[in-house]
């Protein structure tokens, strides 16, 4: 998923953020089959976007969305819209509105993702880790949906030991 994509381009144990300029952003774009530009001003946006996505992603392990990442959301979203393309054998897709250029068309893009994911009832599945110095974001494949870690082997391992060492 593009938004999956998009908030793990930085890793924030190694310090490592694949979004440097505004070129990184139209390669990215460009994987995900897009073939947009992008000006300066666009990155800084987008970055604020990524971050604002991923306290989403957390909110789905039951943390509140911080009021300040829900309005760049808001403000961000609400410059790219969305249409209903119906297919010539009646079937319906939400697609990004077709006049669309650069960040706006990456946004409504990964707006239309999470409108198929809301639909097919898998985008509170789309988790950030609880761990601060992780917050990777990944899908949760446990039965009941209350997966908190990225993985278990790591974050979750280094929580259970923290929590230990607290009691000893």
């Amino acid at each position: 998923m593009l938004v999956q994509d998009l908030a793990n381009t930085v890793d924030l144990e190694m310090e490592r953020d694949q979004l440097r300029s505004a070129a990184d952003l139209a390669s990215f774009a460009a994987e995900h089959g897009l073939r947009l530009t992008f000006g300066a001003d666009d990155l800084a946006e987008v970055l604020e976007f990524r971050e604002a996505l991923r306290d989403v992603c957390q909110a789905h392990a039951g943390v509140d969305v911080p009021a300040a990442s829900g309005a760049v959301l808001e403000r961000r979203l609400s410059r790219a819209p969305l249409r209903l393309a119906l297919g010539a054998d009646g079937s319906a897709v939400v697609q990004p509105a077709a006049d669309l250029g650069g960040l706006d068309a990456l946004v409504a893009r990964m707006a239309a993702d999470i409108a198929g994911a809301v639909v097919d009832g898998t985008w509170r599945r789309l988790k950030a880790c609880a761990a601060d110095t992780c917050r990777w974001v990944y899908y949760d494949r446990s039965p009941a949906g209350r997966s908190r870690w990225c993985t278990m082997a790591l974050c979750g391992s280094r929580n259970k030991m923290r929590q230990y060492r607290a009691r000893t």
